[in-house]
């Protein structure tokens, strides 16, 4: 018999020391197998769904479905079991093998109730009320749901703080949860060590899934709603057409055993996914890793106790009956860069050099496991993604094609929400919940079949699963993918202003982008190639400023140079700064149904005269904000490309936040084609540049470079011209996305380093700086504007989020979402974002609960400080508990609160932006003496 003890010592007196890209496949530590499954091995459940027996399908195919589901994982299960739900019942769900054999029979089964993110909150729980409730009144069977309750361990302030964080969201969702002293650790869990804890978080109803029990129960209560669930039936191709418009479009699933014609297919098949994908043209970014976990021997005092997440340790310990199953994420992982076709039911050998880590963590947290023996290993793959996040949604390359699946080892634990949105999707178009976060058009086109992307930011993202999540990470990996041509004269000191003695941009990655965040007052700041964190033999960068940097950013109080971000903001509110904003979308929407698209598209009137700009949302069906942006009217005239395209009509200019752009381009794709309008989306993002000159100053500066009357009279608020700066045509729009008078300049590439080099030159006197985005963030909140995916989801209808004014309601134009609006508006609103101010001195993120009258109403989804102001301000959507309507006599009438890590604070509610509420600042309208008094505050 081993023991967990023995096995530590013995590998870590015997490791190989290889480079990793030259190990052989026979080598225990390797960087990526091509091995094919070794023998089978036994996993910890009483029922495995294998059934020997005959080589054909398990029932004859339909010749047709309204959708077919690939892939008889957690996923499919849950996802046909969804569509026969809300009324699909013809549909067919095709397993290579039998139900599970991929990687979901050895899968661990853990639910966490609790994540850091709303939507994940609600996606699990609906996971728990299917597995424990919902199945077994559908089919009077159980489904092996375990409720044994869930351990965080805190090895420190900042791993507890963030559990607090987690419990204070919990609250919203009405999750009980406690956080617990290490005695009381003790008590509950009397055979875990705690000397070392700093505290935990208790989960009393999380609990623990039987993937077997789980899918069986699944695809009978789908086949009792009239789904067909065929096993040992292979895919072998799809069939893609095209139409007259030229869209390509799903027509058949192929089979040894036949052709089902479809509409419809969704690509459950995990790890085989970029397989499947390749069939239909469809690129899938995913990578297959080992992903392993061991089983003890019986461990007296065991029994009934909780599961427990050491992320610190990066360690789990599940609970196996009088057992435990150890497992955990590492640094250096093992690739599975051939994927096998015939793998069902079958494990990898176990590498114990990589999972040695994960035993000293567990031993070190429950010692009895020193002298536990083991009884099986487990060594699966998983599929894992960029972001560790699940890839969903319909594929931007051929519709009909959804994708479900990169679960990153959490897919029976998301199964059921994931699996009821991706139903809603299919069935409706859309799914209900802001699914943002997931949708496969998250990703720009040009990182989803670049492999070194997938691989390096799967890798780090596989590493990084149990780090803390701190609100200004940024990812290490395959950086500098896309920048744009003031990259390198932000990064360096200035070379050509004596005003800027020294610069360094710190940059966030944001589709591929590198944009401004903050400028470091020591300099330079490059962000260097990936090192793997040391993995796999790989030296470490050495002394890494930006990573430094990052590191300082690791804390949930302010970080240490929130001075700097007060500058940059106040600079812009008194005199005047520079924000480099090139990573942004810009599109041309033209052709001869370009006006009938914009009226359909846009909630507002964007048909105003050439040369007026509107900032308005683009929605779905339901009413929800797809995406908010600018839409410029063009005059009709040959193309000067990049700035203008050729129009004999109607044009468009769309500028559209970068990191969202991809979306957006899909979101429009989809509703030309699917009203049949001939126009024409054309994509200049990377053929121009963008700075945005904002604060008083900004008109003295600009007026010095531009060859045009930048008066109110002249050149008024939301208008665009074309004009003359320093010698280069550029675009100038007078916009703002900080509350303060400015203009955008839309510069072509090759013009951008010549122009910024006169802004800066001409705003030296007037004390001009770069800002990045982290300014933008406090700016824009303390002005009440909107960040799409933070205040602003698909899920929130611009109604809710204050953004009437941004909906034609009084015109009789068609658009999409008018409907629901209408429907909205007269039955008055359920829910509605507020304001909040607080007057302590303390940090705030987004997910602290908002009480009403001491009951939960909502969270905050995004909090920053105002530096004008001088408070945290935070913007949270509130209900009424009653289920009532929330107007301002709601609002008024209560008294507000905000929990933040368990501490509550009393805060105030604003109807309208704290800052500016009138708006004269975007108009140019200023106090007469507001410079004098504003220095004399200072002094």
């Amino acid at each position: 018999m081993a023991f967990l003890g023995t096995a530590v010592r013995k590998v870590a007196s015997c490791r190989p020391a290889l480079s990793p890209l030259c190990r052989s496949a026979t080598t225990s530590r390797r960087y990526s197998s091509s091995s094919e499954p070794t023998t089978e091995k036994s996993v910890p459940y009483e029922n495995v769904l294998k059934v020997c027996g005959g080589s054909g399908p398990t029932k004859p195919l339909p010749k047709s479905a309204e959708a077919v589901v690939i892939g008889g994982g957690s996923l499919g299960c849950q996802t046909v079991y969804h569509l026969a739900k809300m009324g699909m019942t013809n549909v067919v769900l095709l397993e290579r093998d039998r139900l599970t054999a991929g990687t979901t029979w050895h899968t661990a089964g853990l639910l966490w109730q609790l994540r850091p993110s709303d939507v994940e909150v609600e996606l699990l729980a609906h996971t728990r009320q299917v597995i424990s409730h919902d199945l077994e009144q559908e089919t009077g069977l159980e489904t092996g749901w375990i409720q044994n309750g869930g351990l965080f361990i805190a090895s420190n302030k900042q791993r507890l703080d963030e559990y607090k964080r987690l419990m204070s969201l919990g609250k919203v969702y009405g999750i009980e949860s406690h956080v617990l002293s290490p005695a009381e650790t003790k008590d509950l869990y009397p055979l875990m060590n705690v000397d070392d804890l700093y505290g935990t978080l208790y989960v009393p109803k999380d609990g623990t899934m039987d993937p077997a029990g789980t899918c069986t129960t699944l695809s009978r209560a789908a086949t009792a709603r009239g789904a067909t669930v065929i096993e040992n039936c292979p895919v072998t191709g799809i069939q893609v057409s095209t139409d007259d418009m030229g869209v390509k479009r799903v027509k058949a699933v192929e089979t040894f055993h036949g052709t089902i014609q479809t509409p419809v297919v969704v690509n459950c098949a995990g790890v085989w996914a970029a397989k499947l994908g390749e069939m239909a043209g469809v690129k899938v970014p995913l990578v297959a890793m080992h992903h392993a976990y061991v089983v003890t021997e019986r461990i007296e005092g065991i029994q009934n106790m909780p599961n427990v997440r050491d992320h610190d340790a990066s360690v789990y310990l599940r609970l196996q009956g009088d057992a435990l199953s150890v497992g955990g994420y590492e640094q250096n992982p093992v690739f599975w860069d051939k994927v096998s076709d015939k793998f069902a039911f079958s494990l990898f050998d176990l590498d114990w050099d990589v999972f040695m880590q994960h035993i000293e963590g567990a031993i070190n947290r429950v010692p009895a496991l020193e002298q536990t023996g083991i009884k099986s290993t487990v060594c699966g793959p998983e599929s894992f993604t960029a972001d560790h996040k699940p890839l969903m949604g319909e594929a931007p390359e051929v519709r009909g094609f959804f994708l479900g699946c990169g679960f990153n080892s959490a897919g029976m634990m998301l199964g059921g929400g994931c699996g009821r949105e991706l139903a809603h999707w299919i069935i409706h178009g859309r799914p209900e919940k802001d699914m943002y976060g997931y949708d496969i058009r998250r990703f720009h086109h040009s990182l989803t079949d670049n492999n070194k992307w997938i691989r390096e930011r799967s890798h780090e993202s596989y590493a990084k699963n149990y780090s803390v999540v701190f609100p200004f990470d940024e990812p290490l990996a395959s950086r500098n993918m896309r920048t744009d041509p003031f990259h390198k004269v932000l990064l360096v000191p200035c070379l050509f202003y004596y005003v800027l003695t020294e610069q360094g941009c710190v940059f966030q990655e944001r589709h591929g982008w590198e944009r401004p965040g903050w400028f470091n007052q020591d300099g330079a700041a490059p962000v260097l190639d990936y090192d793997w964190y040391g993995a796999y033999d790989i030296s470490k960068n050495q002394n890494y400023k930006y990573n430094e940097l990052l590191g300082k950013e690791y804390t949930f109080d302010y970080p240490p140079h929130h001075h700097v971000i007060k500058n940059e903001c106040l600079s812009c509110r008194h005199g005047v700064s520079v924000f480099n904003m090139s990573y942004f979308g810009k599109f041309y929407l033209t052709g001869p149904d370009a006006k009938k698209a914009a009226d359909w598209l846009f909630s507002a009137d964007v048909n105003k005269i050439p040369g007026s700009t509107v900032y308005t949302c683009m929605l779905n069906k339901r009413g929800g904000s797809e995406a908010d942006l600018t839409v410029s009217r063009l005059e009709a005239g040959a193309a000067n490309l990049p700035l203008a395209p050729e129009a004999n009509g109607d044009a468009y200019y769309l500028a559209i936040g970068g990191g969202v752009a991809e979306h957006n381009w899909n979101h429009i794709k989809t509703v030309l084609q699917d009203e049949g309008l001939n126009c024409q989306l054309t994509d200049y993002s990377e053929d121009m540049g963008m700075i945005s000159i904002q604060g008083p100053k900004s008109r003295e500066v600009l007026q010095e470079i531009l060859d045009t009357d930048l008066s109110n009279e002249a050149f008024p608020f939301s208008t665009h011209k074309v004009c003359n700066a320093v010698g280069h045509k550029v675009r100038a729009m007078r916009l703002s996305f900080v509350g303060e008078l400015g203009w955008e300049l839309h510069i072509p590439k090759d013009s951008c380093l010549p122009v910024y080099q006169a802004v800066m030159a001409a705003g030296a006197k007037h004390s001009i700086i770069n800002a990045g985005y982290r300014a933008i963030d406090s700016l824009s909140i303390e002005k009440g504007y909107r960040h799409w995916h933070a205040d602003l989801r698909p899920d929130d209808t611009p109604l809710e989020a204050g953004l009437a004014f941004t909906c034609k309601m009084k015109s009789t134009i068609p658009f999409l979402g008018r409907a629901s609006l209408e429907k909205q508006k007269a039955e008055g609103l359920r829910r509605r974002i507020v304001c909040f101010t607080i007057d302590e001195k303390v940090p705030m993120f987004g997910l602290e609960a908002i009480f009403r009258n001491g009951v939960p109403v909502g969270h905050l989804r995004r909090s920053d400080y105002g530096f004008f102001i001088d408070k945290q301000i935070g913007y949270g959507y509130i209900r009424n508990p009653d289920g009532g309507v929330v107007n301002a006599d709601f609002i008024k009438s209560g008294k507000f609160t905000l929990e933040r890590m368990g501490v509550v604070y009393e805060a105030k509610p604003h109807l309208k932006s704290p800052f500016d509420p009138s708006n004269n600042r975007v108009k140019g309208i200023y106090p007469d003496n507001y410079h004098n008094v504003y220095k004399a505050n200072a002094q």
